[in-house]
């Protein structure tokens, strides 16, 4: 459809952007404003925009070639067609366009009508290059106009994402929007950022997407960051942290035989952290025999097949934080004394320097068990787990399996070659070794030793107890919502990992985002958190995490969506409009701050003078700024007050201070005669006649009608009285309607009197 927006609009009052005259905007607004403007409606070239101002002629009042002239300026959407027209006074005459200047040639995009005494120039397909001044020639005489190109709004169409950093990391907040390069603003906490404080922020454009950087964070850029174009809003949280490292897990000592392997493992809070270990305080160098592995938050050391040499003090050392975690390593030898021959086979678990009845291995790490034995002839060597129904035993080629019944299996003397199977065992000249590749909860058990020889036999109890992180609990609940903040409640997991929970961490992130922020850094050591700081009308989803000594769990599942919203303020301007013997009529406005919840209703109540009972005095909510309360008791001495209503539930109340005595409110009788009908008012036979006449006074005045001194009751006169005014009505005027008429108003002892004259006069 066409576009066409005159300059002058008088007391027009526009409905939505693509109406509103920002010639007209930019003439009266002061220059502080300029950029403001500019800004908001799209205006590329702001300085070339007010030249052109300047520029705008007024028309002339008197022309010989032209009826109607161009309007000074008119305006398009970018993309749209417009029509620019004038009248001339010679319908014969020709016309020539210009644009810029430049007489404007007849294309596909520019057409020209001649209409009668109109002359139209069509642009089609308005572009940034139509953004021009143009002229209509006839003869000497010219007309000129400005033409703005108006770009549709900028849209944001990836918004921002919340970001959670360390002091002194880099911040870069990102959107996308709808066109490349367009202009947009930034704001922190509602003040904009400038391109004046290149010192802390950096701005940067990257075809349709928009940076803002910021290089070294600080705890004063905690906030929220906010990106506007001229179409739409993104806001995101900075949250900076002091740079802090939680131990999840701490490296453990060990006591290890020669050929074992000996793995140091610790976990931190931050996966990016890296860092060094170090042997007697000097940094170990990995080789084909030592590993070093950092995978997320785990980092590992790891030695193969341990000699006397690798006995030390061990540490990890996180960069950049001033502490280290250690412990030690201790090898321990073997001694087996001389065993005379015919000597029954003996199990030798006190060999192994530390409480073996009990061993505790961490899921997903590898158990190696050596038992020391002894005896002559060489011990068969048969393992079983007693307190399940499957046993382990040796099959046929040598590998120990899981066997569903309770048969024991014998292993011969010689060395056996290790197996591929999860569970098995070794067998060696003076040991036995049971090995659990990966261990899993299911392989916690008591696990039974037993050597045999025609001496004798031994045997031994020993448990293994499998700890790991703790289950994930389930999804928190969310309660209290307000404003900016909730309460989110969970449970406890249903297992611990074994060991005991130490905290919790907890996480937010937006319902449409895929990024979670941490919201603590401290575990939380209850089962509740108020968490704060969030955007009113943004979905928000929470998700919790349980720690134990061995590490976090995986995350609970997200709660259920939830939008922080606060109830709007108290409604305004509340005040009595009128009272009868058993009816009070109130209005007001709405609350300044409605919020993300909308408005729902309203909710007006009473009390009784000298009581606190409120009363609902409309049945539910009354979406209305006004409400006539019935049925009231006269003489009854009122309070009233009124709340607004909306999801997050019932604002302040707007009260009238003072009682309100219901009971007709005595006002004097006064008739507001018409102007015109001062005077003597003449119709002719037949026309219609009809009378309004308003009035004021209460209670209800009684309205009495006479004529030339009689009372007026004619079938053709028609009387209508209402509470604030009287008509009357004569369909069809007669000559004996001539007369003076006279109306009264009466309220008790008090009257106004009023007189009319009418003339009826003939064809």
């Amino acid at each position: 459809s066409d576009t066409l927006i005159p300059f002058y609009r008088g007391d027009a009052k526009p409905e939505s952007q693509s109406d509103v005259d920002v010639w007209e905007i930019l003439r009266k607004a002061p220059p502080s404003e300029y950029e403001k403007i500019a800004f908001q409606y799209g205006i590329t070239d702001l300085r070339g925009m007010l030249k052109r101002l300047k520029r705008i002629k007024k028309e002339e009042k008197k022309s010989t070639a032209f009826l109607k002239k161009l309007d000074p300026a008119y305006q398009v959407d970018k993309g749209q067609k417009i029509k620019l027209m004038v009248e001339v006074a010679n319908p014969d005459a020709d016309v020539k366009w210009l644009k810029n200047g430049q007489e404007i040639q007849v294309s596909g995009r520019y057409i020209f009508e001649a209409v009668g005494n109109k002359r139209i120039l069509t642009i089609n397909h308005c572009s940034l290059a139509d953004d021009a001044a143009y002229e209509c020639v006839v003869g000497e005489e010219k007309s000129f106009t400005e033409l703005f190109v108006k770009e549709p709004p900028i849209l944001i169409t990836h918004p921002l994402e919340d970001q959670m950093v360390m002091v002194g990391e880099r911040v870069e907040f990102e959107c996308e929007v709808s066109e490349e390069g367009a202009t947009v603003k930034w704001e922190k906490d509602g003040i904009e950022l400038t391109r004046e404080e290149t010192f802390k922020y950096r701005f940067k454009k990257d075809g349709k997407k928009q940076y803002l950087i910021i290089n070294e964070s600080t705890k004063e850029d905690n906030g929220h960051y906010t990106v506007k174009t001229n179409g739409g809003v993104s806001v995101a949280e900075l949250i900076v942290q002091e740079k802090k490292l939680e131990v999840y897990q701490s490296i453990a000592d060990l006591t290890v035989k020669a050929r074992d392997q000996a793995v140091f493992k610790c976990e931190v809070s931050d996966e990016n952290v890296k860092g060094i270990w170090l042997k007697n305080g000097k940094e170990v160098v990995p080789d084909e025999r030592i590993k070093i592995s950092h995978i997320g938050r785990i980092h590992k050391l790891t030695i193969e097949d341990v000699t006397p040499g690798d006995e030390a003090d061990y540490s990890f050392i996180p960069q950049g934080f001033a502490y280290n975690l250690s412990a030690k390593l201790q090898f321990l030898e073997v001694k087996i004394d001389f065993v005379p021959r015919e000597e029954p086979p003996k199990i030798h678990l006190d060999c192994l320097g530390q409480s073996p009845d009990t061993i505790v291995v961490v899921a997903g790490n590898k158990l190696r068990l050596d038992v020391p034995i002894s005896g002559d002839p060489t011990p068969t060597v048969i393992w079983q787990k007693v307190n399940k129904k499957s046993d382990l035993v040796r099959s046929n080629d040598d590998s120990v399996t899981l066997s569903e019944n309770s048969s024991d299996f014998n292993t011969d003397s010689k060395l056996l070659f290790e197996s591929e199977g999860r569970v098995r065992v070794e067998m060696h000249e003076d040991h036995c070794v049971f090995i659990i590749e990966g261990a899993e909860k299911e392989d916690e058990g008591v696990y039974r030793v037993t050597v045999k020889n025609p001496v004798g036999e031994d045997k031994a109890d020993i448990t293994v107890k499998v700890i790991d992180v703790p289950d994930p609990p389930a999804a928190p609940k969310i309660s209290n919502i307000g404003e900016d903040n909730c309460t989110v409640q969970w449970q406890p997991p249903k297992y611990d990992g074994g060991q005991p929970v130490l905290g919790y961490i907890l996480e937010r992130k937006k319902k449409k985002s895929y990024r979670w922020m941490r919201l603590n850094f401290d575990l939380l050591k209850e089962l509740t958190y108020e968490a704060k700081r969030m955007i009113e009308g943004v979905v928000y989803e929470m998700r919790i995490y349980a720690v134990n000594s061995i590490g976090m769990s995986r995350p609970s599942p997200a709660s259920q969506p939830f939008m922080p919203i606060a109830p709007p303020s108290e409604p305004t301007h509340f005040t009595v409009e009128d009272v009868s013997d058993s009816t009070v009529t109130l209005k007001w406005r709405p609350p300044e701050r409605i919020g993300a919840g909308g408005l729902d209703g309203y909710i007006v109540e009473y009390c009784k003078d000298e009581s606190t009972e409120w009363i609902p005095a409309l049945p539910g909510l009354t979406e209305r700024t006004s409400a006539l309360i019935k049925d009231l008791v006269t003489g009854d001495k009122l309070h009233f007050r009124i709340k607004a209503i909306n999801l997050a539930g019932e604002s302040g109340a707007a009260i009238i201070k003072e009682p309100i005595t219901v009971q007709e409110i005595l006002q004097r009788p006064k008739i507001w005669l018409p102007r015109h009908l001062r005077q003597t008012l003449v119709k002719k036979v037949g026309e219609t006649i009809n009378i309004v006449i308003p009035f004021q006074g209460k209670p209800r005045p009684k309205i009495i009608w006479m004529k030339d001194g009689q009372s007026l009751d004619s079938k053709d006169i028609g009387i209508r009285n209402s509470n604030t005014d009287t008509i009357l009505f004569i369909r069809k005027a007669e000559l004996h309607h001539s007369g003076a008429y006279e109306i009264t108003l009466q309220i008790e002892n008090m009257t106004d009197k009023v007189a009319i004259t009418i003339q009826i006069i003939g064809k």
